[in-house]
């Protein structure tokens, strides 16, 4: 598929954006097989075998609805940035230098652990079903999603992305009733109902919600706000497309991994004991034990599609990353027009340095644990500086940073239990955790109904929960944490900003952030040789290769006093 798409003289933009126009059937399908990778079909079945059957509901259920609550914030982001590439580059434009390094800094590492993540998954499924070493696995995987992906970068990701969506979705369909039926059908549930607690029989089990929903649902919306391969779909599908892609793929993406979790469900019924006690391990034993040849093979295309969908966006997403905000906003910067073909070189071989970083991560059996925790605490804690950047003209460059990184230098004592269990200390963080509470409720309200209501719901969400986090919730470090990074971040991004004396245009973002591969940029590089020859030459009459980058920009009405606003 990707040497049929792909073109002699690849286009910067339609490398990181498809051209911004990307139509319904493959937008949908991209952001649910980009939703869906290796690690949450293991999560999934995990959690369906330590919680029963309300797991992979708490696990697949939220997940999807955060795609659902993603799009109204979408929709605003796309509006006042129509022509963005990546996140990182609208908050520049927005803020300034030390926003962009977070959100590229965040996803940049983000990306090499999730690669490694999906190349580990492939290199031990290997292993597992072929005469392969791991090693040999996990070369294997790495090398065929480079290669495809190399070339025509996000175009060849998106295009492949509905291959493999159609491969997940129909081997769940086969598969999931096909171990139910060799697991003992029907009578499984008489026979195994021993073997789970009352919790795990429940479908509103506390357990399943404290551990794996409420954590799950801070976490996905975190995720979801401050990650590229989200955003870089959010700008290549066609701005009209918006809403009915995110309800595809919340469709799409809930039913695919709430089913796949229900082969934990199976195997706790049927009382089998994960290979080295690890219920990660369970998914492949399960599929190697019970399963015949055939639909052996269709199990590996299955997880083979999930974690090459994201290992793929992954490369995408870090590829855009490098052309837009190393080289593109460097050169801008300096009053210079960036070189596509450049652009397109730079691409390619941030493919291949992260590559190569994820496989030497992987052959290390590197522990990413702890580096996903920053991660994920760092895009918790943006949210809502972020989001509150699309809407609020007062947010400052500076209340946007600070904020983050007091909320880390709260997140990091209380995820990991350096928080003392007595005095003061546990009840100030559980206020905030209340606080955390309703600032999550509010932002999934806000974008669908406004302020009033955020405001409103995440009140009374607090003033709800308090009793029953006072006193409790410092059981639980992760749920606590992430709530915690909610709400310091929106304390002091809010308090900070709203003294502000800032008005700020959001038509200036657009401005900001153009495309690159267009005829414009063409007359100006070739303005800006011209330059170069006449000056080598002796007959520049002043004229320098800075001032031939002048000559092929643009500067709107209102940008006389507005130095920064250069639309190439």
């Amino acid at each position: 598929m990707s040497m049929r798409i792909a073109r002699r003289d690849e286009n910067a933009d339609s490398y990181m954006t498809a051209g911004h126009k990307i139509g319904f059937g493959i937008s949908a399908a991209s952001m649910t097989a980009t939703w869906i990778w290796a690690s949450s079909m293991y999560a999934s079945v995990n959690s369906g075998y330590l919680y029963g059957v309300s797991g992979p509901i708490h696990y697949g259920l939220w997940g999807a609805l955060m795609i659902l609550f993603i799009y109204p914030f979408g929709k605003r982001i796309r509006k006042v940035a129509p022509q963005a590439h990546t996140l990182a580059e609208v908050m520049f434009a927005r803020h300034g230098r030390s926003s962009q390094l977070m959100l590229a800094g965040s996803n940049i590492l983000g990306s090499v652990i999730s690669l490694t993540s999906n190349f580990i998954a492939g290199g031990a499924l290997i292993a597992m079903l072929s005469p392969f070493s791991f090693i040999q696995g996990v070369i294997v995987i790495a090398a065929g999603v480079l290669l495809y992906t190399l070339w025509s970068g996000f175009r060849a990701s998106v295009l492949t992305d509905f291959a493999q969506v159609l491969a997940m979705l129909g081997a769940v369909v086969i598969i999931v009733p096909a171990m139910f039926f060799f697991l003992g059908g029907t009578d499984l549930f008489t026979s195994g109902a021993q073997n789970l607690t009352q919790q795990q029989q429940s479908f509103f089990s506390s357990e399943a919600f404290l551990n794996q929903g409420a954590p799950y649902i801070a976490a996905v919306l975190a995720y979801a706000i401050g990650n590229q391969t989200i955003a870089q779909r959010l700008f290549a599908v066609r701005e009209d497309l918006i809403k009915p892609t995110f309800i595809t793929a919340t469709v799409g993406y809930g039913a695919t991994i709430i089913g796949i979790g229900m082969v934990g469900v199976l195997g706790l019924y049927a009382g089998i004991t994960p290979v080295e006690g690890d219920p990660n391990n369970l998914l492949p034993q399960v599929a190697a034990e019970y399963l015949p040849g055939v639909l052996v093979a269709l199990f590996f295309i299955m997880i083979i599609g999930s974690l090459s969908s994201t290992a793929d966006s992954d490369l995408a997403a870090m590829s855009s990353i490098a052309m837009t905000d190393i080289y593109g906003q460097s050169m801008r910067s300096r009053g210079r027009v960036p070189n596509p073909r450049t652009m397109l070189t730079i691409g390619r071989i941030t493919m291949i340095v992260a590559t190569v970083a994820a496989l030497g991560f992987a052959n290390a059996k590197f522990n990413i644990l702890d580096l996903l925790v920053f991660v994920g605490a760092l895009w918790g804690a943006l949210v809502f500086p972020v989001i509150a950047s699309f809407y609020w003209k007062k947010v400052t460059n500076s209340a946007f940073t600070v904020s983050v990184l007091v909320a880390l230098a709260v997140f990091i004592p209380t995820r990991f239990g350096l928080i003392p269990d007595t005095g003061l200390a546990p009840w100030i963080i559980e206020a905030l955790a209340v606080v955390g509470v309703g600032v999550v409720l509010g932002l999934m309200v806000f974008g669908f109904f406004g302020t009033r209501a955020a405001l409103i719901v995440g009140v009374i969400a607090a003033v709800v929960s308090a009793p029953f986090v006072f006193n409790f919730l410092r059981d639980y470090d992760t749920l606590t944490a992430s709530l915690v990074a909610y709400a310091v971040s929106t304390i002091v991004c809010y308090a900070m900003s709203v003294r502000s004396s800032m008005e700020f245009d959001f038509a200036k973002i657009a401005r900001r952030t153009a495309d690159y591969d267009t005829e414009e940029t063409a007359e100006a590089l070739e303005a800006e040789a011209e330059a170069d020859t006449e000056s080598d030459a002796g007959h520049g009459a002043g004229v320098g290769a800075g001032d031939g980058a002048r000559v092929g920009s643009r500067k709107s009405d209102d940008d006389d006093n507005d130095p920064d606003s250069v639309r190439v």
